[in-house]
């Protein structure tokens, strides 16, 4: 760390080998599949204007990877080269996992000013779940009793969401809530109707069984999907079937 009275600053220099290795891992992810990608478009027959519009697809989709590569197009025909920006990757790789961090608290304890940070950082990700996987925003709601609702709801949703993180860090650690809702997403509830010869209707309420790797992170995660309700007759159903 380095103080400076006249600013009244403190910057701490804060370095992490797990945050080295997660960042390094994901950059080395990114730099992968863009490269695989670069070597399937060049063996592509494309016209000047489509190797254009894939090249762009694919530096929207590895942003990362893309600054440590160096892609140049032909002009005159619908070819390119590429090369790995070694100097790029180098300072990328100097970088992984070190902040400089610089505040006016400059009292506090540098270990306790990585923590502020870290807790800032969650405190992020909690909002970016709320506004994006829970969808609190837009609100549409005009009455500030339903507002207040809605946000209450959400509150809820964001709580299950952090006991369904912490629930895999302890029994499916590399998942995220994310990805697991996604996987619960295939199991979906329908409804059978069955017609009788009395002219009433019997509806089956059922869930469709989960593929087994659901299965095998419902059992890590200790959970299991409701029974089979029973076969019902809705209300206005009986009253038809019933003799005056």
């Amino acid at each position: 760390m380095k103080l400076l009275p006249q600013d009244g600053e403190l910057y701490v220099f804060a370095q992490s080998a797990d945050r080295i290795a997660k960042e390094r891992a994901m950059h080395n992810r990114q730099l992968k599949r863009l490269w695989a990608r670069l070597k399937q478009l060049a063996g592509m027959t494309l016209t000047h204007q489509e190797l254009l519009m894939k090249l762009g697809a694919a530096r929207s989709q590895y942003p990362s990877g893309w600054r440590l590569v160096d892609v140049q197009v032909h002009d005159q025909n619908p070819t390119f080269t590429y090369r790995l920006k070694r100097d790029k990757l180098r300072q990328v790789r100097r970088r992984e996992g070190r902040y400089l961090l610089r505040t006016n608290l400059t009292g506090s304890d540098p270990a306790e000013l990585w923590r502020y940070y870290i807790q800032l950082t969650q405190v992020e990700e909690a909002f970016k779940n709320l506004k994006g996987d829970l969808a609190i925003r837009p609100i549409h709601q005009q009455k500030e009793a339903r507002i207040e609702a809605h946000i209450f709801i959400a509150f809820l949703a964001y709580c299950l969401h952090v006991t369904l993180a912490q629930q895999l860090r302890a029994h499916a650690p590399g998942l995220t809530p994310r990805s697991v809702l996604e996987k619960f997403a295939a199991v979906q509830m329908i409804d059978v109707e069955i017609p009788t010869t009395d002219g009433r209707t019997i509806t089956l309420t059922r869930h469709t069984e989960p593929e087994p790797e659901l299965k095998l992170l419902l059992e890590r995660l200790r959970l299991e999907l409701p029974a089979q309700p029973p076969p019902k007759i809705t209300t206005t159903q009986a009253e038809t079937a019933t003799p005056m």
